[in-house]
């Protein structure tokens, strides 16, 4: 299997199972010296990690991570960066009924034709546990980062979606609400809908929006590595993910070029931000905004009609533990995958100048 590794210069590689006995990754590139806190790290992972509350998969996974190699006395040393995540809490028994099954929507079917041999216990490489690497990753690119500052929060679940502008939200109280809105009002009737999904045995999508302030201006490699490419396929290598849009988005295409427009300021900054703080593939200083749609869940609680390993059609219901709306655990992946790209391109923008 190809294609477990992310980035040029900041690369992360990720390997293991759902249901194997750990997953984990190694970074290579991350420059020496950087004084890594371990604590910060962690606390990543907590935004992450299942079980957190009565609105996610029930799974309880402490998620430690365990740093291998790449730190002396706290502080990097330039070689790669081996880490673990030890898997305690798998309940393998509850996908037995899915080994010659495959679900709807779900990755089953396809790595099943690729590959011959499909780990059906939680999907195994084509689980969501993967991305608690990256969580991990993207805690020690937020680090090289110091002076950028990446926010994602739920801006939709389901028909239900935050009005407010960015300029207009307390992003203090994205920790507060187990769905991560930063409208306290919206969030309650999010975290409703998603009970009401739940109850019915249903899953339901939603949107996450992310803003990263203090980007300097240069960071993109035209022609086919611009910045906003980059994301792009950073956002859609995220397990559920069907759709990104930055700046104005689909909406802009709406606009006519005298109303989309971004006019300049005398220090180079722009009145409106519909590039979304790219031009040209290349960051300009201004805000970077994107959002990334999430579909439902694939499992359901529920009946549903489906083919076997033997091309049968066949009756079928989700066992064990899901999430019933992906949204507010993906929150922190949104971050990490972004500061994944953003280290990656500040060491090659870095670079360019040399």
């Amino acid at each position: 299997m190809a294609g477990n590794s992310f980035g040029k210069l900041f690369k992360l590689t990720t390997f293991g199972e759902s249901h194997g006995e750990a997953i984990g990754g190694i970074i290579d590139g991350c420059p020496a010296g950087l004084e890594l806190d371990v604590e910060k790290v962690q606390q990543e992972m907590q935004r992450r990690k299942p079980g957190q509350s009565a609105i996610v998969t029930q799974r309880k996974e402490p998620d430690t991570v365990k740093f291998l190699s790449g730190l002396f006395e706290g502080k990097t040393t330039g070689t790669p960066i081996g880490f673990v995540i030890e898997n305690a809490n798998q309940k393998s028994n509850d996908y037995s009924h899915i080994k010659d099954v495959y679900r709807p929507s779900h990755a089953d079917y396809t790595y099943d034709q690729k590959y011959g041999n499909r780990d059906y216990r939680g999907g195994g490489r084509s689980s969501a546990r993967e991305t608690a690497c990256r969580v991990a990753a993207g805690a020690v690119a937020k680090q090289l980062l110091e002076n950028i500052k990446i926010t994602a929060y739920t801006s939709a679940v389901g028909s239900i979606q935050l009005q407010k502008k960015f300029e207009d939200l307390n992003l203090e109280e994205i920790e507060k609400n187990p769905v991560r809105c930063p409208d306290p009002e919206t969030a309650a009737n999010m975290e409703t809908l998603i009970r009401e999904i739940r109850s019915q045995g249903d899953t339901v999508g939603g949107v996450v929006e992310c803003v990263i302030q203090g980007v300097p201006v240069g960071l993109g490699e035209p022609v086919f590595d611009k910045l906003h490419a980059a994301l792009g396929a950073a956002m859609l290598s995220i397990n559920a993910v069907k759709g990104f849009e930055y700046g104005s988005g689909f909406a802009g295409a709406a606009l006519k070029g005298s109303e989309h427009n971004d006019l300049f300021n005398t220090d180079g900054s722009t009145k409106t931000n519909f590039s979304g703080g790219i031009q040209g593939g290349i960051s300009n200083g201004m805000d970077i905004v994107f959002r990334v749609a999430f579909k439902p869940v694939a499992t359901l609680m529920q009946k549903q009609e489906t083919i076997n390993s033997e091309g049968e059609l066949v009756e079928m219901q989700g066992k064990g533990r899901h999430d019933p709306c992906v949204v507010p655990r993906a929150i922190p992946i949104v971050e990490a995958m972004a500061a994944l790209v953003l280290a990656d391109y500040y060491l090659l923008n870095r670079n360019s100048r040399l």
